[in-house]
């Protein structure tokens, strides 16, 4: 706690001495997930209008755009009609974001009030147990990284693949608004990914001596690049988190036939 912080009064929730507006960052978090969250399942059900390009049905003459909360594309034969694919690939990138350090502490805040904000009061006050109980599965964030770093090629193949534009020749080079869209996706997820706390230990945040260990040098400055992007996390988390919705709405819209994707190459 910062020194002159005034202390909370643990006898309630809510009680504490200070006099800023300290319930406004509790209640933006909780409105940015909770509006997040409606959004994304509202669209992993709809199960619609999430591709174009060749083979899609829509805008056949059109690079072929794939929506990240579809990605990779999953077609089983038989798979139930009312299971969108969606929900067998939102799970991995949503579990690592769920347990993320960082969201951790903003949803803790904003959802549970455990605390609702430094030197508030809190109602459960004492016993607890953290990741030792009912949130045991946060320590599995350091295997959802693995699944996090996965999706980054993937996602990068996608912007790959909206740069090939059909032809009656076969194929050319082209860049449209959705591949900028894409490609901003990816590298905002990227940084997101690669300042994450875990990902800093795993290359080098469990060794004590780099001039001990194989390949240190280049562990150690994977370290130092992690330790500097890992300062920006919580900035890199929001705009990730806005980049992959915003991306999904577009290739909706432009699917949908509402908006028309701009080819500038």
């Amino acid at each position: 706690m910062a020194a002159g912080a005034p202390a909370a009064d643990r006898g309630g929730l809510g009680v504490t001495q200070r006099r800023d507006a300290w319930w406004a960052g509790p209640l933006a978090t909780a409105l940015a997930l909770g509006a997040f969250g409606v959004y994304a399942t509202a669209r992993a059900v709809m199960n619609a209008r999430y591709h174009v390009g060749p083979g899609t049905g829509v805008l056949e003459n059109h690079a072929y755009l794939l929506s990240p909360f579809y990605s990779p594309l999953i077609v089983l034969p038989w798979l139930p009609a009312w299971l969108s694919p969606a929900f067998l690939i939102l799970w991995a990138p949503g579990g690592f974001r769920l347990t993320c350090y960082y969201y951790r502490k903003a949803y803790y805040r904003a959802f549970f009030l455990d605390p609702p904000a430094c030197a508030v009061g809190e109602a459960r006050g004492k016993g607890y147990r953290g990741e030792t109980g009912l949130f045991l599965f946060q320590n599995l964030h350091r295997y959802f990284l693995y699944f996090a770093l996965i999706f980054l090629v993937i996602l990068a193949i996608d912007v790959i693949h909206s740069c090939i534009w059909p032809t009656a020749a076969g194929h050319s080079f082209g860049v449209s608004v959705a591949t900028l869209v894409l490609a901003a996706n990816v590298t905002l997820l990227s940084l997101y990914t690669f300042s994450c706390h875990s990902l800093r230990h795993l290359v080098g945040g469990n060794v004590d001596c780099f001039s001990c260990v194989a390949l240190g040098n280049v562990r150690q400055r994977a370290w130092s690049w992690a330790s500097a992007l890992n300062e920006h996390h919580m900035l890199f988390a929001w705009l990730s988190l806005f980049s992959v919705g915003f991306a999904d709405f577009y290739v909706w819209m432009v699917a949908s036939g509402r908006l028309t994707d701009l080819r500038i190459l």
